[in-house]
């Protein structure tokens, strides 16, 4: 795992110190499948079941770089799936902060949940639940991150996002979008160039 973040450091996905320490401590091959596990270093995007996928590590860079959680803050990680990034999270805002890890896909929410058990954190909690339009009971959150893409921003996450918060998510399937929240208004940034699943809500989930 150390190769593949010092990788990620020579790139320049991977800058800060906090989320360089995190990639260390919480090792992806406890969150692949099985029989993946010889993949684990790789930085490819693997199949974790029911359509779904754990991203690339830089792609997980690139996201938790722009997202800059801090200790002690509240983060709302929607489409947790393998909870490999929401442990990534966990480890970042340390004991003070808190992660709300929500998969709509019971399966998935079993086996992240599952896959997280082995670092015992305390300060993660995973729940099985649509997302797609909010969460209101844990609101409002301090960073906000979503892995699968949507076609817009949506307004409920924007409305939970604390003032001086910040949210990153792909939207349109190609396309990472930094918001930042200001007292008054929201300051979006685009980075295009990049591929994602699509976000799975109740709706598309009973197509």
């Amino acid at each position: 795992m150390h190769a593949l973040v010092e990788e990620l450091v020579r790139s320049g996905a991977l800058k800060t110190p906090r989320l360089i320490e995190a990639m260390k401590a919480v090792d992806r091959r406890f969150f692949v499948r099985a029989d993946m596990v010889d993949l684990s270093y790789l930085d490819d995007a693997l199949p974790i079941g029911e359509g779904q996928t754990i991203s690339q590590p830089s792609t997980v860079a690139f996201m938790l770089e722009l997202l800059s959680p801090e200790p002690g803050n509240k983060v709302l990680d929607v489409g947790s799936g393998s909870g490999w990034q929401s442990c990534l999270l966990a480890h970042a805002v340390g004991e003070k902060g808190k992660v709300v890890a929500v998969e709509l896909i019971p399966k998935l929410k079993e086996f992240g949940e599952r896959n997280a058990k082995i670092y015992h954190f305390t300060n993660v909690r995973f729940i099985a639940a649509d997302a797609s339009k909010g969460f209101p009971e844990e609101a409002p959150f301090d960073r906000i991150i979503a892995a699968a893409a949507g076609d817009t921003v949506p307004e409920a996450w924007k409305r939970e996002l604390a003032i001086g918060g910040r949210m990153v998510l792909p939207v349109g399937g190609s396309v990472f979008v930094l918001v930042k929240k200001g007292a008054d208004e929201f300051e979006t940034v685009e980075y295009p160039g990049f591929a994602f699943v699509p976000l799975v809500t109740r709706r598309t989930l009973k197509r």
